[in-house]
C-alpha cells in the first residue's frame, strides 16, 4: 500500500514537472512572438518620451520622435557614468539647442526596475501622464511591467527598436540572439508575478488628497 501511494505521488510530481515545463516553454514561444512582431509606428502624440539605454539605436529614435514633435520632453535613463553630454548629443543626432531645452539624463538607474524608479521621479516631477517607451523590442514587455508598478496611473505607448541581431528572418538560428531573448524572459516573469500582486492582490492605495 505504502508502495502503490510512493508510485502515485511520483507520478503526479512527474505530471506537475511536464506541465510546467510545457507552459514554460509555450510562454516562452508567445513571448517571442509578441517582441518580434513588427508594430505600426506610432504616430501620435504625448507628453515625453522616455528611453532606456542599453541597445541598439534606442537614443536615436527617441532623439527622432523627439524632432517629429511626439513629445516635447524626453528622459534617457541609464546612462553611463562616463558618457557625457556632448558624447549623447553626437548620438542623438538633435541640434545643441533642442538637447539642452527638452532632455534630461538619468546617471542613476543600473538595472530596469531602476530605470523605473528614475522615470517615476522624473514623471511626477513634470505632472506627464502620457509617455512613449522607446527600448529594444525584446526588453519592452518587461519594461512595461516595471513602469506599470511604479507609474499606474500612467498611460504607456511602446516604440520598440529592434536590434541589428533579431534583423535576420531566421534569428533563432544564431546562438547569442536565442540566449539573450531567453534569458529576457526569464528576468520577465517574476516581474509580471509582482505586478499582478500589486494589481490585484495588494493594490497601493492612492495617495491623501491635499488641502
Amino acid at each position: 500500500m505504502l508502495r502503490s501511494g510512493t508510485s502515485r505521488a511520483f507520478r503526479l510530481a512527474v505530471g506537475a514537472a511536464g506541465l510546467a515545463v510545457a507552459l514554460f516553454v509555450f510562454g516562452f514561444i508567445l513571448f517571442a512572438a509578441v517582441v518580434m512582431r513588427e508594430q505600426a509606428p506610432f504616430a501620435g502624440k504625448a507628453d515625453g518620451i522616455i528611453v532606456l539605454t542599453g541597445g541598439d539605436f534606442r537614443i536615436g529614435e527617441g532623439a527622432r520622435l523627439l524632432q517629429e514633435g511626439r513629445a516635447g520632453l524626453m528622459l534617457i535613463s541609464g546612462v553611463n557614468a562616463k558618457t557625457s553630454r556632448d558624447d549623447l548629443i553626437k548620438l542623438s543626432g538633435l541640434p545643441s539647442a533642442t538637447f539642452d531645452c527638452c532632455v534630461e539624463l538619468g546617471y542613476a538607474a543600473q538595472d530596469t526596475e531602476g530605470n523605473a524608479v528614475e522615470a517615476r521621479t522624473w514623471v511626477n516631477g513634470r505632472g506627464l501622464t502620457r509617455l512613449i517607451i522607446v527600448t529594444s523590442s525584446y526588453h519592452m514587455p518587461r519594461s512595461l511591467a516595471e513602469l506599470a508598478i511604479a507609474l499606474p496611473e500612467a498611460q504607456l505607448i511602446p516604440h520598440s527598436v529592434v536590434p541589428l541581431k533579431f534583423r535576420s528572418p531566421a534569428w533563432w538560428l544564431h546562438p547569442s540572439a536565442a540566449r539573450l531573448l531567453l534569458s529576457e524572459y526569464v528576468k520577465f516573469l517574476p516581474v509580471v508575478v509582482r505586478l499582478a500582486i500589486v494589481r490585484y492582490v495588494a493594490p497601493v492605495p492612492p495617495p491623501p488628497a491635499r488641502g
